[in-house]
């Protein structure tokens, strides 16, 4: 049994999981009475009917999303959860939403429309469409005389004022109010000259805004071809028009911020993506300027001229190489005949003398053919080099009487007549200029 005793903050702890996990979330109807009204925000009162009374609490965060001021004699329907006010024990609500009796009847259709339309799948994300990046013309159906306009105008003008706006006039209260939105949508959806739709009006009561609950209005937004943005009442006023639309405004200034976007935005979005395009381009043509350089460089080092620059240069210095290996040579034989003379002076044999001059003579003339014989075939050489590359180059084919014919469309080198066809013009170069020509007949 000493298992079993409770304390009493332990039987109130447990007493309140009971009476939330049995009741969840319930809607009591009754009279406020006792109605207290702190400091902190939070209210408290009692709701009670002719037989009883249960105390109720509702804190600061729900409190202020109410739609009327609560008073002491009011008839509300309250949604709650059944608690306990565990510190005293008081068995009590705690309120999460309240309105006035008299919108109970139309609560409850609302709640049966909505729970029927989201098993139909009207509600669901996939179906929903984009809005459009910039619209072409937006279309507002709403009021012409009351403030939603206003606020939609203005923020419109103010955010990207060259989109033009078309009004289609309705009423947005009454009987009449349904028919008329409904016709003003299938109206737009006939023209197809806006690319979307805002659909709104200003706050007001659950029967102020029931156009918006009617089952005929939300099957018009869900059928409408041009994307919807609902923006009924204010952001504590929720529409059926709401979860059908493609979008949800909280108010009309919120649905036209979220129909265009701002001008400044996308006029400093164009101005960096200009300042990086420019520079893209500079990179890219002084890319393309050292490639143009780096080639025409390349074909200056092919050019058959460079070849035979270079040909000669190597032609000068072999010349001036073989002339220094000849001073060279003569400078030694010089001194041979010097150290000879030298040594014939001090011997003095005639015989001896006139024999070294003798061979000294013919030596000398070896060297002369040797050298004129080097020197001639150098310039042989040269000679055939340059005729090599005289006769490999295209000039040097022009001027054997050939030609090198193009076509002047494309300037490709015609080869075949199978590249040819009647009225072609052809450009054909010659040794001396070129001559501009038509095809008036093919013979193969």
């Amino acid at each position: 049994m000493a298992d079993n005793i409770y304390t009493v903050s332990q039987l109130n702890r447990e007493a309140r999981r009971l009476l939330a996990s049995h009741f969840m979330t319930v809607q009591v109807s009754g009279e406020i009475s006792n109605l207290s009204l702190p400091s902190s925000g939070h209210i408290y009162f009692s709701l009670k009917d002719a037989q009883a009374q249960i105390r109720c609490a509702m804190f600061k965060g729900q409190q202020q999303r109410l739609r009327f001021k609560p008073a002491n004699g009011n008839q509300v329907i309250a949604t709650a959860q059944v608690s306990l006010y565990e510190p005293r024990g008081d068995y009590q609500l705690v309120v999460e939403h309240m309105e006035e009796a008299g919108d109970g009847a139309l609560r409850q259709a609302f709640e049966r429309l909505k729970l029927k339309l989201l098993q139909e799948g009207l509600f669901e994300r996939e179906r929903k469409r984009p809005l459009p990046l910039i619209p072409a013309q937006i279309g507002v159906i709403t009021s012409p005389s009351g403030a939603a306009i206003h606020d939609i105008l203005t923020v419109l003008k103010r955010r990207f004022p060259a989109v033009p706006v078309l009004i289609y006039p309705v009423a947005v209260q009454g009987e009449s109010a349904k028919f008329e939105i409904v016709q003003a949508l299938e109206t737009a959806n006939r023209q197809q000259v806006v690319d979307v739709i805002i659909l709104g009006r200003g706050g007001g009561s659950l029967e102020d805004l029931w156009a918006f609950n009617e089952e005929r209005v939300a099957r018009a937004i869900a059928g409408s071809g041009i994307p919807v943005i609902s923006a009924v009442g204010h952001e504590v006023d929720v529409t059926i028009a709401d979860f059908v639309a493609d979008y949800r405004a909280a108010t009309p200034s919120a649905a036209a911020e979220a129909a265009t976007p701002h001008q400044d935005e996308w006029l400093n979005g164009f101005i960096g993506v200009e300042r990086q395009l420019s520079q893209s381009m500079q990179a890219r043509l002084q890319r393309l300027r050292q490639q143009l350089n780096w080639l025409d460089k390349a074909l200056q080092q092919q050019h058959p001229g460079q070849k035979l620059q270079r040909n000669a240069q190597r032609l000068d210095e072999l010349e001036q190489r073989i002339r220094l290996a000849m001073q060279h040579q003569l400078h030694d034989l010089n001194q041979q005949l010097a150290i000879g003379g030298h040594r014939l002076r001090q011997l003095q044999p005639a015989t001896a003398i006139a024999r070294h001059r003798q061979q000294l003579g013919f030596y000398q003339q070896r060297l002369q053919r040797a050298m004129q014989l080097k020197l001639a075939k150098l310039r042989s050489r040269q000679a055939a080099v340059s005729q090599t590359l005289h006769a490999i180059s295209p000039l040097a084919t022009l001027e054997r009487g050939y030609a090198i014919v193009q076509r002047q469309d494309n300037g490709r080198i015609v080869k075949s007549v199978g590249q040819l066809a009647v009225d072609d013009v052809l450009e054909t170069r010659l040794a001396d200029g070129r001559v501009t020509s038509r095809v008036l007949g093919i013979d193969q």
